[in-house]
């Protein structure tokens, strides 16, 4: 009925009612609605943000499959050798969504200075390597180019150069140990020609990224012998098929790993960032829901002589519990608009002026990174709506219960 939006309209813009006992407890109300959106928001947006930036990182140091040689060997270090004349090397055109694959040998060595030494694993790739992820990364000079002759360019982390006292284009030597334990070890000397800084200090502790002919050589393999293969692929969620299929589709003297097999721990630990916040909304809601349901319990109870005269004048309990919810509807939807000001807002800030920082050796990352998407946004504000409102109905359902005769005479 058209009277029910006329007084429901009077009810929010008369200066009684914003001057009544109930006007703190629906300011509460909105507050609590405010309060959430933000917490739910930056809780999806970080939680998210740091699941991706920590998975980009690990798949930036290994792809999101391995393909080594079947053996026992599980070290970091490439031990045998396998041949890169493979019929899905250089194009895994057997399975749909392989991006791209590179060949690469790990090798441990030891950087020797004056004053210091440092054990880490010099990571040698060649003209097929995907370095698109390490140009985010790339803090001074240039990503090295082993497309061309041998040379001895090195990529070298922020964490290790600050360690070895190390600045850009300083030369150092690298000694690698031979099977033979008689024999003098190998020593070449190599020169800085870029510093990067991914975050993961697990990583940028430990490796360095040369030209693998050096490696060959000193392994003594030949020019088509490799340590492993990385893959990478196009979708991510569905890495476990992808893997799948790649082993299928490979010699049965080759095995492959995906990252969240061979990194299990990390991503056991990303997923729970999931469980925190399925838990953050659930709260957030029934706090908001809570506050929602006491501040139209109130407005009933100071409204009880006019609903009352409404039942009087012949409403029927379901337009006058529909007057009140139309009235708690637009509670939700100014909580929900200063929610998504805050929030958003925060979020905006954060991703562009990086306020809050973190520590990489705990979350791997150097920033609390931020994942904004307007599918979750919306997702967020109408599963709150909707939720709020479904829990007011309870409440509402006491308007059934006022007696007009009593209402009337209610003081």
């Amino acid at each position: 009925m058209n009277y029910e939006f006329f007084i429901a309209k009077r009810i929010i813009g008369s200066k009684a009612y914003k001057s009544s006992i109930s006007a703190p407890i629906i300011k509460i109300g909105i507050a609590a609605i405010t309060i959430g959106v933000v917490v739910m928001m930056i809780a999806i947006a970080t939680g998210i943000g740091l699941q991706q930036k920590i998975r980009d990182k690990v798949v930036a140091f290994n792809g999101h499959v391995t393909v080594t040689k079947y053996d026992s060997n599980k070290s970091q270090e490439s031990i045998s050798s396998i041949s890169k004349k493979q019929e899905f090397y250089p194009e895994f055109n057997s399975v749909e969504g392989v991006s791209h694959i590179q060949a690469v040998i790990s090798k441990f060595g030891v950087i020797r200075t004056e004053t210091d030494f440092e054990g880490v694993y010099l990571k040698g790739v060649g003209a097929d390597y995907n370095w698109t992820y390490f140009e985010e990364f790339l803090l001074e000079g240039r990503l090295p180019d082993y497309s061309n002759k041998r040379n001895e360019d090195v990529l070298m982390s922020q964490y290790l150069a600050n360690r070895l006292k190390f600045k850009l284009n300083d030369r150092f030597q690298m000694v690698f140990r031979k099977d033979d334990p008689e024999k003098l070890p190998n020593i070449i000397t190599y020169r800085i020609v870029g510093i990067y800084n991914s975050g993961f200090q697990d990583f940028d502790a430990n490796y360095l990224i040369g030209d693998i002919r050096h490696l060959q050589r000193i392994n003594r393999w030949k020019p088509d012998e490799i340590g492993h293969f990385e893959i990478f692929i196009n979708d991510y969620d569905h890495l476990q098929q992808k893997g799948d299929e790649i082993f299928k589709n490979i010699p049965s003297v080759l095995e492959t790993e995906t990252i969240t097999e061979k990194y299990a721990s990390v991503f056991d630990w990303i997923k729970i960032f999931d469980t925190n916040i399925y838990g953050i909304i659930g709260i957030m809601i029934l706090v908001a829901g809570i506050n929602m349901i006491t501040a139209l319990l109130v407005l009933i109870l100071e409204r009880t002589q006019m609903i009352g005269i409404l039942k009087a004048l012949g409403s029927n309990n379901w337009s006058i519990r529909k007057l009140f919810l139309y009235n708690a509807t637009y509670l939700i939807f100014l909580g929900l608009l200063w929610g998504n000001i805050i929030g958003l807002g925060l979020l905006l800030a954060q991703k562009y002026l990086k306020l809050f920082p973190l520590d990489p050796s705990v979350y791997y990352v150097t920033e609390a990174p931020v994942y904004i998407s307007v599918g979750y946004v919306v997702a967020l504000n109408v599963g709150t709506l909707l939720l709020c409102l479904l829990m007011l109905l309870v409440p509402s359902y006491i308007i059934t219960k006022i007696s007009p005769v009593k209402a009337i005479r209610f003081e």
